[in-house]
């Protein structure tokens, strides 16, 4: 029988506020910094608002429909609406179940607030909030179940330690579905008007990321050591090989490449924190800015699509490469899944599967979702007027600075 364990509560408690540190201020750096002055404020809008929806939708019902029991391998039995019938002293493992309730919610919240970078600067506010209600619903708690929950896929064998395909490959997916029915801005040029709130966010990911993928094992043991040492080592690695890259192609290295490459090096570990060595963390660290490189680079120009900040070439692409290498580099000394180089074959073609699924389902139902708003809202993207005079001030009648005072 499991028992209640202090030292594990207080880790996941500390890890929570971490995830919640990605999920607001360091993602509303990041995206905020690297997009035009004149759309700061509503970049910062769409993560906080977006973040606070899912906060109240988790805690009437999401929750219960992610990891409620399972039905049918697609969904978990709507029970404990509102929490209720969840008492402080109930425990999921070690932990309190109350506490696994808000670890999850950060997980949610962020996931939808890393979607919101590739719409900046174009995409209605009442379309942004309607479509997050929907979104969470119809998209991220069904695939949350699938793989975490104790749907199909997490029946099937799928290793996710922290949210490869739940949270990166989802976000990323999703958000080129959106961005395709926007359309493309009327200047692509995207130069950040702030650096240092970039490089600001992006340290702040780096260092929330150690209780993102650290605190995915729900426990203050060895595990967690292990899954913040893998992930700090493809962070720099990942940041490394990005540098490598811009001094080669480009004559320099570039600060804007340093950050992209350690966050990119972070969404290849997560879903491998929980499952591979140093080794596997440093092949994975090193090719998941080379996947990353060459969908923001070659592929995004080449197919025309216009991901503003590029949430599916780094996190969806270094997603795909994490689920996939999962299966590759899983060794049992970590967690006893065994893969590719473990002898186990199998287990690539799982991952390969939960990650076809995971694009599939996630492109299609969001996709048709902002179809569908575009249709009946008369538009969900902003009056040309708007866009070109920037958002903060046509929106929001605010502006994030004011020289005059």
């Amino acid at each position: 029988m499991v028992m209640f364990s202090a030292g594990d509560t207080a880790w996941v408690l500390v890890c929570t506020l971490l995830v919640l540190l990605m999920s607001i201020p360091a993602v509303a750096f990041f995206y905020g910094g690297l997009s035009k002055r004149k759309n700061v404020l509503n970049t910062i809008f769409l993560t906080f608002i977006a973040f606070s929806i899912i906060s109240v939708i988790w805690v009437i019902f999401g929750y219960q429909f992610a990891f409620g029991s399972d039905i049918n391998g697609l969904i978990g039995s709507p029970t404990n609406f509102f929490l209720q019938g969840i008492g402080i002293d109930d425990l999921s493992g070690s932990i309190p179940t109350l506490l696994f309730v808000m670890f999850q919610c950060a997980f949610a919240g962020l996931t939808c607030a890393i979607m919101s970078g590739a719409l900046v600067g174009r995409m209605k506010t009442k379309a942004w909030v309607i479509f997050t209600v929907l979104w969470v619903c119809l998209v991220y708690v069904p695939i949350a179940h699938w793989v975490w929950g104790g749907g199909w896929l997490m029946q099937m064998g799928a290793l996710d330690f922290a949210g490869g395909a739940v949270v990166h490959i989802n976000s990323g997916i999703s958000a080129l579905a959106v961005a395709l029915v926007l359309g493309r801005r009327k200047n692509t040029s995207l130069i950040p008007h702030n650096l240092g709130y970039a490089v600001l966010g992006a340290a702040l990911l780096w260092f929330g990321w150690m209780g993102f993928n650290g605190g995915s094992g729900l426990a203050a043991n060895g595990l967690a050591a292990n899954a913040i040492i893998v992930s700090n080592v493809a962070a720099a690695t990942g940041l490394i090989v990005w540098t490598i890259i811009d001094t080669y192609l480009v004559g320099k290295p570039t600060v804007l490449g340093a950050i992209s490459g350690a966050v990119a090096g972070l969404v290849g570990i997560t879903p491998a924190a929980g499952f591979v060595d140093v080794y596997g963390a440093l092949i994975i660290g090193a090719v998941a800015p080379l996947v990353s490189y060459f969908a923001v680079y070659y592929l995004k120009p080449k197919l025309g699509y216009d991901d503003a900040l590029d949430v599916w070439g780094i996190h969806g692409m270094s997603g795909v490469w994490g689920a996939v290498a999962t299966g590759i580099f899983a060794v049992p000394a970590v967690n006893e899944a065994a893969g590719l180089i473990a002898g186990n074959a199998n287990q690539v073609v799982i991952q390969v599967m939960s990650v076809v699924a995971t694009i599939v389902y996630a492109f299609t139902i969001s996709f048709i979702l902002a179809k569908v708003l575009d249709k009946a809202m008369d538009g969900i993207r902003v009056e040309e007027s708007d866009e070109i005079g920037g958002l903060d001030n046509n929106l929001h009648k605010e502006s994030a600075y004011n020289f005059n005072s």
